[in-house]
This record gives structure tokens, sequence and C-alpha cells, in this order.
């Protein structure tokens, strides 16, 4: 059986800088994230996590910065909280495209027997989405709310 290997681009009227920054900067991530916050100082070999921002943040997931080249491109890997031994890969890359930045999110390297491609294949779509909007209109959507 072969690992699968999900593939998400996007266009948006932004600027590297200002994509990274709302990929890296938790300010910017709870807002088309639905509220939830990716914290780390984004060097590479740090620990990075998706956590609510409540006093006492509950962990949805997280990893280690793989690679950190800002702001053309985040390696991390990805881990569930509940199930350490289930890790993949999540890079993004940011280039330029004319007057538009292109995103392309690759998450890979699934553990054999993973439940993970199911889970995220869903949200990647409704985050990415979720970032476009909040970078082009400064809001982000509600269906990133959705689990």
């Amino acid at each position: 059986m072969t690992k699968p290997t999900l593939v998400y681009t996007t266009y948006i009227r932004s600027t590297p800088k200002k994509v990274w920054d709302a990929l890296t900067q938790p300010k910017f991530t709870r807002q088309y994230w639905g509220g939830l916050a990716l914290v780390s100082d984004w060097k590479k070999g740090s620990t990075w996590d998706m956590a609510t921002a409540d006093e006492t943040p509950e962990i949805y997931t997280t990893g280690k910065v793989l690679e950190s080249t800002p702001p053309k491109r985040l390696v991390l890997s990805w881990i569930d909280p509940e199930n350490r031994k289930d890790i993949s890969r999540v890079t993004y890359e940011i280039t330029t495209v004319k007057d538009t930045v292109c995103l392309t999110v690759t998450h890979d390297r699934f553990k054999a027997g993973s439940t993970m491609p199911g889970r995220v294949n869903g949200g990647w779509p409704r985050v990415l989405s979720s970032l476009k909007s909040f970078l082009e209109t400064g809001q982000g959507l509600a269906a990133a709310n959705c689990g």
C-alpha cells in the first residue's frame, strides 16, 4: 500500500512576508485557523504547537521545525499528541507569481496505518481558504472552525 501525499495549492493576493507572518504568528493564525494559535520561535529544531488560546491551552497538534527559510519555506513534523507515534510532515512553500503569492502545502510521510490522512484531508482546504480570505479581506472564514 502506498502512502498518500496530500498537496494543496492556493494563490493569494499578498506578499511572501505577509503569508509567512500569517503562518507563523499566533495573533494571525487565530484569525483564520478556528481560533487556534501556532506557537514557536520557528527556528530549525524548535518545537511548535497548535493550541487553544486559553490560560491552560489544549494542544491539538505538535511537532518540530525541520526547516525554516523565511519567507520561502517552512517544514514541520506533524505529531498527533494523542498518538505521538503518528508522525507526518508538512511543507509550506511560498513563491511569487506576478502580483500574487503561490502557497503550496504538502502533507506527506504518513506512517503505515496512520489515520492522519483522512483527518487532515478535509481540514487543509478549509484552513487555506480561510487564510486566503484573511489575507485578502482581513477576515477568516467560519468554515475553518469545522473539525
